[in-house]
């Protein structure tokens, strides 16, 4: 699978094992989150993202090492869509799994304290915004809102969470963690 950016790679150094709230961190240290808005979309900067999807990685996957938005035009997002999907319109999200294992990193930390840590890339996002803003104004809210939901949803796929499969288990999920992220925005 081809993903927009290669997770970074390591340069030995001593992490710790554990967060500052003592969650088992497979391979320590915050999560390297890369916003690309190569067309510059205002509603999409980095200034205005960041500080809502840092927590929201940190609490959905605590050991997650890196993860990469890609905010793009709808025609961009056609010919993402076709070339993965066989799908040959726009859509709103795709999401692409990275190799983050949510249950090895919240369970065990690194197996030798020597060893340099594991990257864990949690996965890739990509956003069409000229359809997000579409989809805000039919939905009654702001575009920011409208990302952010989107964005959620692309990491619940990260995750390996497939509303398309899952009997609605992936909805029900979303809505609780949309009350929690976003709603009281």
């Amino acid at each position: 699978m081809q993903t927009f950016l290669e997770p970074p790679q390591s340069d030995g150094s001593a992490v710790p094992d554990r967060s500052a709230d003592g969650i088992p961190l497979r391979s320590g240290g915050p999560c390297d989150l890369q916003l690309q808005n190569p067309n510059r979309y205002p509603e999409a900067g980095a200034r205005r993202l960041r500080p809502w999807l840092t927590p929201v990685i940190e609490a959905l996957a605590p050991g997650a090492q890196s993860f990469v938005a890609r905010f793009v035009s709808d025609r961009e997002m056609r010919r993402l869509n076709r070339h993965y999907r066989g799908q040959d319109h726009t859509t709103d999200v795709l999401s692409f799994e990275g190799d983050y294992q949510p249950s090895a990193t919240e369970v065990t930390g690194p197996a030798d304290e020597d060893a340099p840590p594991q990257l864990e890339h949690l996965g890739d996002v990509v956003i069409a915004v000229p359809t997000a803003r579409r989809q805000a104004i039919e939905a009654g809210h702001g575009i920011e809102q409208e990302i952010q939901e989107l964005l959620l949803h692309g990491v619940l796929h990260c995750l390996g969470h497939d509303h398309e499969t899952d009997d609605g288990t992936m909805e029900r999920l979303e809505k609780r963690l949309r009350r929690r992220f976003i709603d009281h925005v």
